[in-house]
């Protein structure tokens, strides 16, 4: 099986050396990486200035390749002139935070998944939900293992799967849950600074104003000790929307 591995975090993070690790066991593995992080970084793709793509080595030897641009940017350059053969599956990750609720639409992560999905390749995404607990051991064994049985799971086309690991040991994990996505909002607050020479700036910061009780969001599915796993899709489309104003055309007019 060949397999594609990036990320968000940058081609030295330590959660995409952990996942290295373990899918080396697996199949036949090219990591194509940000040289620099991209985190937050959504879909965006380098259409104004050339990728530069620069041979990444670890212990004196061979680990990837390091570009100069997005994560949707390294999955495009990878399928289309690095790789020799198209991959057989996509994994972007291990992402050091969690990627759920209304995050999804800024991770870099997610849109490398999303990106791979877009070329008909399945693709996941997977996440530790921290920023600070180090151990990829977890996160990167279940996303070996999940690899293995990917390929025979009915995922429609245009779908790709969304994992989130609790940041717990291996024993204290409690299992896996079939999530949706949540919706709790973030209140953003804009610190104003000013530098050495007296100019102003803004620095962004933010708090959840509202969470949701349901168990069967990502989010509280992390919370309460479960790896979560989210379908999502990239057609934007509201269907329901979409057969009202079919049916009513004259209340647009």
């Amino acid at each position: 099986m060949r397999i594609l591995l990036c990320n968000d975090d940058g081609i030295d993070a330590p959660g995409l050396e952990a996942l290295a690790r373990e899918i080396k066991k697996i199949g036949d593995v090219t990591i194509v990486a940000p040289e620099h992080e991209q985190s937050a970084k959504g879909h965006a793709i380098t259409i104004s200035d050339p990728l530069r793509a620069k041979e990444f080595y670890k212990d004196l030897e061979f680990f990837g390749w390091a570009i100069s641009g997005t994560p949707a940017d390294c999955v495009k350059i990878a399928i289309s002139a690095i790789m020799e053969e198209k991959p057989d599956l996509i994994i972007s990750g291990i992402n050091q935070g969690s990627n759920t609720g209304i995050n999804i639409i800024y991770s870099g992560t997610v849109s490398a998944a999303t990106e791979g999905r877009i070329n008909n390749v399945p693709s996941f995404a997977v996440s530790l939900t921290s920023y600070n607990y180090k151990d990829f051991g977890p996160a990167a064994r279940f996303a070996a293992r999940f690899a293995k049985k990917y390929l025979s799971l009915n995922v429609p086309e245009a779908v790709f799967l969304n994992v989130n690991v609790p940041a717990l040991s291996e024993g204290e994990i409690k299992g896996v849950k079939v999530t949706r996505q949540g919706k709790a909002n973030y209140e953003e607050i804009f610190h104003r600074r000013f530098d050495p020479r007296g100019r102003a700036y803004f620095w962004m910061d933010g708090e959840r104003v509202a969470e949701e009780d349901d168990p069967n969001i990502d989010e509280q599915a992390v919370r309460a000790g479960y790896i979560s796993i989210t379908p999502i899709h990239y057609d934007l489309t509201h269907y329901p929307t979409l057969e009202e104003f079919i049916r009513h055309p004259e209340d647009l007019i």
